[in-house]
């Protein structure tokens, strides 16, 4: 008997709501990331580099800044490759800090292990640059030819990161030390969890400490001086709340066959029969033989044979407000594969009987 393979959200099976605390809930509002790019050259490959001409003018440039001028001729050098350098600048960071990377080739290389980025800047979306990043790649794809061309690829060779291979060279200021109130920002938008949000600060550190400002932000009175600010974070940031519960939503995978469903998912009262169809068609060749001095040909005539077969139907009923405890009992009892259920939710919220979001990827 096929057992139905469903991915349920547990902590909202128990009863108990578990309290978390605000950090792991929200962020404070201005206190972001911001991606860097830059570009530059991979050298010290083993005949896996580039063969495209924009790298050799790369690195033409690059040999013109350090004060030496190449022939205006392709170098064709194989062990150099042309990447992109990607990088995440956190907030807070300062000079001299380190950040990693992530290498990734531009051109037609086969594979970037074993060589090492030379120094290429990474700038921010107002084009300055913000760090510098240089060091040797740490590759974990692999990639190998026979001369009969057959070839083998194990993750990907073409993309390496450098663990801590940046260093910030510019500040990105903050709004921490300059506003009056401090916002923090859900990470899920939901009027009751900012409310409670705001309730449980207040209940904490006294009354109209903190309002809720909408469904995702909560803005909180805080000290002006920058000392007493950074404790005052800590203790926000540190109070237990209880999020309110997920909307109901149903979630199904049709390339892989999983299904989750939360435990808010209910149905109104409904009957669905689902059952299997199969048409089997069957190809036969029999050879037509001319009778003797008939001077005919001999011809292979097809012969097609059709059948239809149905299984078995599985009724379901259910009732009003049926849980999801229920549900899974229900189409596990009949030993129902995960597309039956999809089916079945499906049909169920085109009747309107469904009383949750619905999202098929």
């Amino acid at each position: 008997m096929n057992k139905l393979i469903l991915l349920s959200i547990l902590l909202l099976l128990s009863a108990s709501v578990q309290a978390e605390r605000i950090k792991d809930i929200a962020e404070v509002a201005g206190l972001r990331t911001n991606q860097l790019v830059g570009y530059g050259l991979v050298t010290g490959l083993d005949k896996s580099g580039d063969k495209t001409k924009f790298t050799g003018q790369a690195i033409r440039n690059m040999m013109g800044k350090l004060g030496m001028v190449l022939p205006p001729i392709d170098p064709k050098a194989k062990n150099v490759a042309l990447v992109s350098v990607q990088a995440e600048l956190p907030a807070f960071a300062k000079h001299g800090q380190k950040i990693d990377v992530t290498v990734s080739s531009m051109g037609d290389a086969k594979s970037l292990r074993g060589g090492t980025l030379i120094m290429s800047p990474l700038r921010g979306a107002d084009g300055n640059v913000y760090a510098v990043a240089q060091g040797n790649l740490v590759v974990n794809g692999l990639s190998a030819s026979g001369l009969d061309g057959s070839n083998i690829t194990v993750n990907n060779p073409l993309v390496g990161r450098i663990p801590s291979g940046a260093t910030v060279e510019r500040i990105v200021p903050t709004s921490f030390d300059q506003s009056t109130d401090l916002v923090f920002n859900l990470f899920s938008a939901d009027f009751t969890t900012a409310i409670r949000v705001a309730e449980a600060i207040n209940k904490t550190l006294g009354a109209d400490t903190a309002r809720a400002i909408d469904a995702t932000a909560v803005s909180v009175r805080s000290p002006v001086d920058i000392n007493q600010r950074v404790g005052f974070a800590s203790v926000v940031e540190n109070v237990e709340v209880s999020p309110d519960d997920a909307p109901a939503k149903v979630i199904i995978n049709s390339r892989t066959g999983t299904v989750v469903i939360n435990s808010k998912v209910r149905v109104q009262p409904a009957a669905v029969s689902h059952g299997s169809l199969t048409v089997t068609i069957s190809e036969n060749l029999q050879v037509s033989q001319p009778n003797a001095f008939s001077q005919g040909t001999t011809a292979v005539v097809p012969q097609s044979e059709v059948s239809v077969s149905e299984g078995n139907n599985h009724m379901f009923v259910f009732n009003p407000g049926i849980s999801l405890d229920e549900i899974v009992k229900a189409v596990n009892g009949v030993g129902a594969a995960p597309s039956d259920l999809a089916a079945i939710l499906e049909a169920l919220k085109a009747a309107g009987a469904l009383r949750a979001e619905l999202i098929v990827i």
